[in-house]
């Protein structure tokens, strides 16, 4: 027979045990409120804002009419001027911007001799004067960026220029980098060697110390000549050798079945992967000296590990993302090697051009591992 008593004791003890279980009962708590507002508030495909460059060759009214009118539908934010196209060219490969509005010279004769409908003149669709107006050149590694930056070729310029109805204004040019075709794979591949690499980085190293109190490993480490910072370094290096062959095998894979291509060399792929792969173990060894046990490691790492994905501009584009929430996401270790590893593998960027990523990927490793070697210590005394 099923006991109701029996039944409610259990119970009784359940709850005790999860009111005492603090860390539990924040993750019950925290993990659908966090989600709430990554959802609700965080996460918009709607893009606004896309910092973009301008290099006005002609320099007229007409021109900063123009600017004006792509700033106007808020899709897009000149945040730079540049003198030449070469220069934003550049620019887009050190992700400073992505996109460029070039303004030729001659625009205002483009406009002024653009065919007229209906005006009689027989091959006035066919002329050499219907050269668009504009040109966009645009980083094509993030689909939805440039599909937003697409999306303008279709502006009315005829009717936002206070033109006659009959005149044909030629619309604007739009020029894909590193990813004509759009395709998804080019973005997602490079991405993915980021979000598996917190997951295993992160996982593995978060149960470290843990594991070590849960087998009475630690009574024996206590009694060793064992610096704290000596078995943290020791504990992070296999790892760091899981993580190269990982990210090998994604890009590897990604390239033979998706055709992804890895434009960057190999030393610059290396560095930037060792930093993310170190910067990852060490808040992995963080979270293992908060822990009490591997449950609760589990779900710390739960707690970094969806805002990496969502926040970190794998998902969702972080241009779309409102002020505070890119400030929060900047302190996440994903969203430097986001940057970091599309800049390699798809614009085949210099390490100069992501040295502000590199120097904060650096500086969190760092702090990690002198936090976590302090906190160890700690619990030694």
């Amino acid at each position: 027979m099923i006991s109701a008593r029996r039944i409610s004791a259990v119970l009784k003890k359940e709850f005790l045990q999860l009111r005492r279980d603090r860390m539990t009962f924040a993750m019950v708590i925290m993990i659908p409120l966090i989600q709430l507002m990554l959802f609700g508030y965080a996460i918009n495909t709607n893009l606004r804002h896309v910092p973009v460059g301008l290099v006005d060759q002609a320099n007229s009214s007409l021109s900063r009419t123009l600017a004006q009118i792509v700033q106007a539908t808020q899709v897009v934010t000149i945040t730079e001027i540049y003198s030449t196209p070469e220069e934003a060219e550049q620019a887009i490969t050190e992700a400073n911007i992505r996109a460029a509005f070039i303004i030729p010279p001659d625009v205002d004769n483009r406009l002024a001799r653009s065919p007229s409908v209906g005006a009689g003149l027989p091959n006035a669709t066919n002329q050499t004067t219907s050269l668009p107006v504009a040109h966009w050149i645009v980083d094509g590694s993030d689909t939805m960026v440039s599909s937003a930056i697409k999306s303008m070729r279709s502006m009315p310029l005829t009717e936002l220029l206070r033109l006659p109805p009959n005149r044909q204004v030629p619309t604007f040019e739009v020029t894909l980098y590193f990813n004509p075709e759009q395709r998804s794979a080019v973005n997602i591949v490079p991405g993915l060697v980021g979000v598996i690499l917190t997951m295993t980085m992160i996982l593995f190293t978060s149960a470290a110390i843990v594991r070590e109190r849960e087998r009475g490993n630690m009574e024996m480490l206590i009694n060793t000549p064992i610096r704290s910072i000596e078995l943290m370094i020791g504990k992070i290096i296999p790892y760091i050798f899981v993580g190269l062959i990982q990210v090998a095998i994604i890009l590897g894979l990604g390239h033979v079945l998706f055709a992804v291509p890895v434009n960057g060399g190999l030393g610059p792929l290396l560095v930037v992967t060792l930093l993310f792969i170190i910067a990852s173990l060490s808040l992995g060894l963080v979270i293992s000296t908060l822990a009490q046990n591997q449950l609760q490691s589990m779900q710390m790492t739960i707690f970094v590990l969806l805002p990496s994905i969502l926040m970190s501009g794998f998902m969702f584009p972080f241009d779309g993302m409102p002020r505070p929430v890119q400030v929060i996401a900047q302190v996440l270790p994903a969203t430097h090697f986001m940057d970091m590893i599309r800049g390699v593998v798809l614009r085949d960027a210099s390490l100069y051009a992501l040295r502000g990523d590199i120097l904060w990927m650096i500086c969190f490793a760092l702090l990690g591992l002198l936090v976590s070697t302090l906190r160890f210590k700690k619990r030694l005394g």
